[in-house]
């Protein structure tokens, strides 16, 4: 796997999960070069930046009504990967939808119903519904 500053020249593919390279992709949206259309595609663009550690990004596609002050990333913690479960609503068409993903990390995952909004006509995460680890769900 690609180290953080790897990802950010775009040569590697993005850690979404499309397959395809990071500039064209997730780093389109990191740089603000591109919006996101969709939930699900809001969601893989926070997941990309949660692994390359772009907390600004993560911040300003937060609603402002339940984003935090600042946000600290766990120190060695390794994203290893990204499955979408599912989504309702979410699409260019819609003002709100959810996005269920399991993200995978060394040493275990995090799964979560999220629930996006527009906010100023942009996508933006508001809060899960649901979370917990696949163990939690056994």
């Amino acid at each position: 796997m690609a180290n953080r500053s790897d990802r950010r020249t775009g040569d590697s593919l993005c850690p979404c999960g499309l397959g395809i390279p990071y500039a064209a992709c997730c780093g389109a949206l990191h740089d603000g070069t591109k919006q996101a259309v969709t939930a699900e595609q809001l969601m893989r663009s926070r997941y990309s930046a949660f692994v390359v550690e772009d907390a600004p990004y993560l911040l300003r596609t937060w609603s402002a009504k339940t984003r935090p002050r600042t946000l600290r990333f766990e120190a060695g913690l390794r994203w290893t990967g990204l499955e979408i479960l599912g989504t309702e609503g979410g699409s260019a068409f819609h003002t709100e939808g959810t996005v269920e993903f399991c993200a995978s990390y060394a040493g275990g995952d995090q799964h979560e119903n999220s629930y996006f909004t527009r906010e100023n006509g942009l996508w933006v995460y508001v809060e899960p519904t649901t979370a917990g680890t696949r163990a939690d769900r056994r």
